[in-house]
Parts: structure tokens; sequence; C-alpha cells
């Protein structure tokens, strides 16, 4: 879908628009908390929640007693942990297809790829989409964790239809399509709502001691369009470590940067600096909903 968010929103037709959302609140009380002290104190502006986690009630609730911060369900069907786990809302019985032997979301999408029935996938994440409803949430719009939406072109489409289904929009972009093998070219249809530019750390970065300068960089070098920063922030306390075990790839050191960086006031500086437009996914809603019409 063809909108000129900029001008929809009031700002100059060229104008860099920039969100700058938290994945994986719900996962456990130390992203919680970073989440919740971001939104408050830092730059982030937007997040997005794992209905099957264990922490999903506190986040939930945080969620509905403070309606004026921009949430969204990330939707969940892989658990990439290797002592943490959680798996479907669903009766299992009646999703057998998206989970190991021990009842758990496989670890890779390459796993879902291979044993996933579309129709359980849809049912699952459909389930994920009410319960958050249920519980009284007001979601902006739907993403995906580990954006395993993109396994296989049959899941992207029912990712399509959800969006469709709960007039909400659908995280889509070019960048994280390649990042999980998905060709835009095939999968992109007329009507989508595509992002122009997504921005997600890179594991070589973080190893080279240099997420920081990845994140001003992206900063300073920002075009114009609807762009987003995609970050996850917790602690690197004994909760995270021990959830992130031998994983530093998105680790309790990585999100403890992603929570620093965006968490310092400094940092606006730049987005001053640079004419940065924060905007979040309710404003992109309200624009494709007046096109609509």
């Amino acid at each position: 879908m063809k909108v000129n968010i900029a001008q929809k929103l009031g700002f100059p037709e060229n104008s860099k628009l920039l969100i700058i959302h938290a994945d994986d609140a719900g996962l456990s009380h130390s992203e919680n908390i970073a989440t919740i002290q971001a939104l408050k104190n830092g730059l982030v502006n937007s997040y997005s929640i794992m209905v099957p986690c264990p922490w999903f009630y506190e986040m939930a609730v945080f969620a509905k007693n403070n309606p004026q911060f921009d949430h969204g369900i990330h939707l969940t069907m892989t658990c990439e942990w290797e002592n943490y786990k959680f798996g479907p809302v669903s009766p299992l019985s009646e999703v057998p297809s998206l989970v190991d032997k021990n009842g758990h979301f496989f670890k890779k999408r390459e796993q879902l790829m291979k044993y996933s029935v579309p129709a359980e996938v849809e049912k699952e994440l459909e389930a994920q989409v009410e319960k958050a409803l249920g519980f009284g949430l007001t979601p902006s719009h739907l993403d995906s964790h580990m954006y395993s939406v993109g396994a296989k072109p049959d899941f992207f489409d029912i990712y399509r239809g959800l969006g469709a289904k709960y007039n909400l929009p659908v995280l889509m972009s070019e960048q994280l399509m390649n990042m999980v093998g998905l060709d835009p070219k095939s999968n992109i249809q007329e009507g989508d709502f595509l992002i122009e530019n997504a921005f997600v750390g890179e594991f070589k970065y973080f190893e080279n001691g240099r997420l920081t300068n990845y994140y001003g960089s992206v900063l300073e070098n920002l075009t114009s369009g609807v762009n987003i920063i995609l970050i996850h922030p917790a602690f690197d306390d004994q909760e995270m470590r021990g959830i992130t075990v031998n994983h530093p790839n998105f680790g309790s050191e990585w999100r403890q940067i992603d929570f620093d960086f965006f968490s310092d006031q400094k940092n606006k500086i730049i987005l001053e600096q640079h004419n940065i437009e924060l905007i979040t996914w309710k404003d992109i809603s309200k624009c494709m909903n007046e096109c609509r019409q």
C-alpha cells in the first residue's frame, strides 16, 4: 500500500520517520522492566508482547494500564533458548506439528518450516491474538518473533491475513524477508504496506564491541521514509543470563547494550540534529485506515 505517512501526519514529504521498537516484552521479568523503563524514560516508543511466554501477564497488565504506549503482538512460533522453554497457547493436541517431543516450540525457523502445518500455524497465531484481545489489550500492529512468519510463503500469507482480519498493520520489510530467506518479489502483494528500512543489530557488531557504534550510525545516516529499529532491551542480570546461556547472539549482554543506548537521553540529541521524527504503529494504522475510506 502506497501511503505517504509523512504527509498524512503533517510532516514534509521527505521526512525521516522512525519507530524505535522493543521486541520480546513478556519474555522475562528483566525484559519487561527494561522495556517499561525505556518507554518511560528513554527513546523507545513502541514494543510488542510475546503472548505464549511466562511473563506475558506482567507486561499485559502494564499495557492495559498504560494505553499511551504503542504496543503490538509479537507472534511467536519458535523458542531459541537452551534451558528456557515455552510452547503454544493452543492445546498441544490441536497444533502438534508446531512442537518438539516435549511440547515446546522448535528452536529454529528451519525446523518450523520442515515440520509445521499451515492450518496449525494459523490456529496458533490466531489464538495468540485472541488471548491478547481477551485480556483487554488494544494492539497497534502485529509482528513476529525471529520473523518466523517468513519461514514459508504459506505462513507469510497467514500473517498478512491476520492483519486483514483484525484490521492491524503487520511488520513487513524487504530486509527482514531477505534475512529469513523469503523472496520479497514473490511474496509482496499489491496492497501490502512496507517499512522502507528495518534495522536489526548483527552479531558481528556485538562480537567486535561496536554495537553502540552501529546504532549511532543508523541514526546519523537515516534516510527519508518510514524506518524501524528493532531492539531487545533487558538487563544483564542473573535471570537473563540463565535464559540466554550459551546464546550470546541477542544474549543478556547484548540486551543490556540495547537498553543503555536507547535509554541515554544524550542520544536524543542525534534525533534532533538529524531532523528525525518519531512515529508509532498507531500513526501508521490511522493513516492506512484513512486511505481505505
